[in-house]
């Protein structure tokens, strides 16, 4: 095998392992700083993103517009994250539909424990800072108490969803299934991937790519010019948002995988495993931070 085949199926791999972003709490962006992927992965979408390369590419100029985008490498690794996300979202539809608690107590301790992680990176702390982390915080409650538990299944919100979630992509920490699941649209992507209905994928994949355009901008403004308080404002949603996660919130899905009656009347708790499974995800983040800061320092 030549060098370079080689290297595209280690970038084949390192796409797959981003797949893990499938799990509420894992980030892709995460995943993609931990495999030394983060920093190149940036670079492509900023020069996709870019007028003058297209103007190349317009100019009959195809080889320096495909060396320009790094095409290769995002086609490598883009491949491999659809096979992850493909099957792993199997994974996830399995374990939801048969342990919700355990499963929601494992990407509860994915999230808590990520974000707290996140925020001990931020020093020498300010009154103002807590001001910006509460806001979040309050924000994310507010939004987890009045957004509805069914949103609309239209072709518009699947691509709102998807341009929300493929924010992920940019900022390490956030996970895009996380914001998948306060728009009520998690389940409805997993059985999209899991029964292969087109039409939503190519809209929700559409949308993605709207919203790399839209945000990937922006966000680099913001992280330039107000880095702290759009971080922290951030972390503070997802904390907020956390209300969405508690194990216990749909007691209705508890009973039906207990193969009981849809009342939730003396339903069993499921408190070892749910502690156990929390143990668990939590154990998981500190490995995956652990990592990228040993990736990171080299």
């Amino acid at each position: 095998m030549s060098d370079l085949l080689k290297k595209d199926a280690v970038n084949v791999l390192k796409g797959f392992s981003m797949g893990t972003g499938v799990f509420p709490g894992v980030s892709a962006g995460t995943i993609a700083l931990i495999t030394g992927i983060f920093q190149p992965l940036l670079d492509s979408l900023d020069a996709l993103l870019t007028p003058s390369n297209w103007k190349m590419l317009l100019k009959g100029h195809v080889k320096e517009f495909l060396k320009a985008v790094n095409l290769r490498f995002l086609v490598t690794v883009g491949i491999g994250t659809l096979a992850g996300f493909v099957l792993l979202a199997r994974l996830v539809e399995f374990v939801l539909a048969r342990f919700p608690v355990q499963t929601w107590a494992f990407f509860f301790g994915l999230i808590l424990v990520s974000t707290i992680w996140l925020l001990s990176d931020i020093k020498k702390w300010r009154i103002l800072d807590v001001f910006y982390l509460l806001c979040g915080i309050a924000l994310g409650i507010w939004l987890c108490l009045v957004s509805p538990t069914q949103t609309p299944d239209s072709m518009w919100f699947v691509a709102l969803s998807g341009a929300l979630g493929v924010v992920s992509m940019i900022l390490p920490g956030i996970s895009g299934s996380f914001i998948l699941i306060m728009l009520g649209k998690y389940d409805y992507m997993l059985g999209a991937i899991n029964n292969l209905e087109w039409g939503p994928l190519a809209i929700f994949i559409l949308g993605c790519g709207a919203g790399l355009v839209l945000f990937s901008k922006g966000l680099h403004w913001l992280l330039a010019h107000h880095e702290r308080p759009t971080m922290l404002v951030l972390l503070g949603l997802v904390l907020g948002f956390l209300v969405k996660i508690w194990p216990w919130n749909d007691m209705e899905a508890v009973a039906h995988a207990d193969g009981l009656a849809a009342s939730a009347a003396g339903q069993p708790l499921h408190i070892p495993g749910a502690v156990i499974w929390f143990i668990i995800g939590s154990l998981l983040v500190c490995v995956l931070y652990l990592t990228a800061r040993k990736s990171s320092s080299r």
